[in-house]
């Protein structure tokens, strides 16, 4: 299972790495030469997905990701239209920092019939959204405010909160091409107080912000936009 693989990585500290792939911003045919990229990199995990995913794109983009890298491929999703029955699994999102009830439970209810006819592993995630400088994609989409970059106290209750909620993960995402990634200081707090693995997304531009949230006590690491402008990032 990909989730008790992450808690054991966890457990022995190991540090894990994903590489974030926008369907809208890569076509099928780069998908093998990104795959090649991919392979040549330190990443552990692929999540697929945005805030904006044209239908009827992922089946087909991921049986051709899948035909060439063997790493586990988790959805992350941004409607359930992105749900895709060829992933190895799904990052079950909810955004606890927002207050819009379609990205706090009406999406996963409409998702339900989905995914009980998928093999799909379904991992409770918190996902809260924090200020990276500029307005991203999804908080536009999800037309929700992010928690301010110095307010360490409600984002950390919020985490405690996803937590005791039952959240297998909890994800602080800064957003894709945020100015800005998760400040350190908000990593190690959430992460010396919640037991559950942590994901850092958003604004990683170079292996030192990956090695410096790392540090802090991410357990899994996101990368996107960097790779996906360079596809020879890892090998600087």
């Amino acid at each position: 299972m990909i989730y008790q693989k992450i808690i054991l990585a966890k457990k022995e500290q190991q540090k894990l790495l994903a590489i974030l792939i926008d369907p809208d911003k890569i076509s099928l045919a780069q998908i093998q030469s990104l795959a090649d990229k991919i392979k040549q990199s330190p990443a552990t995990h692929i999540f697929i997905g945005g805030s904006i995913v044209a239908e009827n794109v992922m089946d087909d983009f991921i049986l051709e990701l899948k035909s060439h890298t063997a790493l586990p491929i988790l959805i992350f999703p941004g409607h359930p239209s992105q749900i895709s029955h060829h992933a190895d699994g799904l990052l079950f999102l909810s955004l606890l920092s927002g207050r819009n009830p379609e990205y706090l439970i009406e999406h996963h209810i409409n998702s339900v019939e989905i995914l009980n006819n998928s093999n799909l592993e379904i991992i409770p995630t918190g996902y809260i959204l924090i200020d990276g400088g500029k307005e991203t994609a999804v908080q536009r989409v999800s037309q929700t405010i992010p928690i301010e970059r110095d307010n360490l106290d409600l984002v950390y209750k919020t985490a405690k909160a996803g937590e005791y909620l039952g959240k297998k993960l909890i994800y602080l995402e800064a957003g894709s091409g945020a100015d800005k990634s998760i400040p350190t200081e908000m990593i190690r707090k959430i992460s010396q107080n919640t037991s559950i693995p942590l994901i850092v997304g958003g604004g990683i531009r170079s292996k030192e912000a990956i090695e410096n949230a790392f540090k802090a006590g991410a357990d899994l690491v996101v990368i996107g936009t960097a790779f996906e402008n360079d596809v020879n990032f890892f090998n600087k």
